[in-house]
């Protein structure tokens, strides 16, 4: 249980992210959610919004959603996917696919041939930043010293789906980045439009629960996912990773403290890690200091 008056604010999202996790597909209303928590209904909603963009109750649908891509994925078909993923109804996913899912269940099981994916690659902080959405979400997001290897690669990635570059279209979820890498915000909270294993779902899922300034080490994230021996799994799909910042692989560490890997660079990692600290300080430091008096 966490009390009211002690609870960091993205700590206490991070908890509420990782059991609903962890009860999913069982559902829990608002008012169960706060007396596990120890907060009111209101500032419990209120505290995890603010933090992620959206309630406790669109969070578990996103679980939903995720799961069910996660099983037509891996073969199921779509009526046992539905009920797998906790729909009491399939009426209730097709009211999700128009809204979320960007297509309909069978089509996304096709793989998604047709789709229009909309693109941008701006200077950030970082060196240069692509920024690739459907209307869904974002479906790639990728980091790099210059803008033409970010779109070769990306091009190569959705060789089927019709590109179409938008540097103001795209402006919004660019802003919001940049507007993070500038230390303006603390996290990145943002619809994806993701294609992955059930196991890299789980594993990212575990990363975006890891509060702001803080890190885990493969065998931590491996441990809190059920699965104690898949440390070298869990790097894979760290590795794998195609939303960079938004899913904060840059958050893991290896056991000894080092930096480890990371797809965009050593540089950026540590970068991005002191910025977070510098941030956690700062927001738990009490007045007097923060101000120098």
């Amino acid at each position: 249980m966490i009390a009211e008056s002690k609870a960091y604010p993205a700590e206490l999202v991070a908890d509420v992210c990782r059991y609903l996790q962890e009860i999913h597909p069982e559902k829990v209303s608002l008012a169960a959610l706060g007396a596990r928590f120890h907060l009111s209904p209101y500032h419990l909603q209120r505290v995890f919004k603010r933090a992620t963009g959206i309630s406790p109750r669109e969070y578990a649908a996103n679980l939903r959603l995720e799961e069910f891509k996660a099983q037509i994925r891996a073969g199921e078909r779509v009526t046992d996917a539905i009920y797998g993923a906790g729909y009491n109804s399939s009426s209730r996913l097709y009211e999700q696919s128009d809204e979320k899912l960007g297509m309909t269940p069978t089509a996304y099981r096709k793989g998604g041939a047709g789709m229009t994916v909309f693109y941008s690659a701006v200077p950030c902080p970082l060196g240069c930043l692509l920024v690739a959405v459907t209307e869904r979400g974002i479906c790639k997001l990728s980091l790099g010293d210059a803008s033409a290897p970010l779109i070769a690669d990306f091009e190569a990635e959705f060789h089927r789906a019709e590109r179409i570059r938008d540097d103001d279209g795209v402006g919004y979820w660019v802003g919001r980045i940049i507007a993070y890498l500038e230390g303006w915000q603390p996290d990145i909270s943002l619809p994806l439009d993701l294609r992955a294993t059930t196991f890299q779902l789980k594993v990212w899922r575990e990363l975006q629960a890891i509060p702001v300034g803080e890190t885990r080490s493969y065998s931590e994230v491996a441990a809190a996912i059920g699965k104690p021996t898949a440390s070298r799994a869990v790097a894979k799909a760290c590795a794998r990773n195609p939303v960079a910042l938004v899913i904060p692989c840059h958050r893991i560490i290896r056991a000894d403290n080092s930096l480890g890997g990371y797809r965009w660079g050593l540089e950026r990692k540590r970068a991005l890690l002191e910025r977070e600290r510098q941030y956690r300080q700062k927001e738990k430091a009490p007045p007097d200091v923060e101000k120098g008096e």
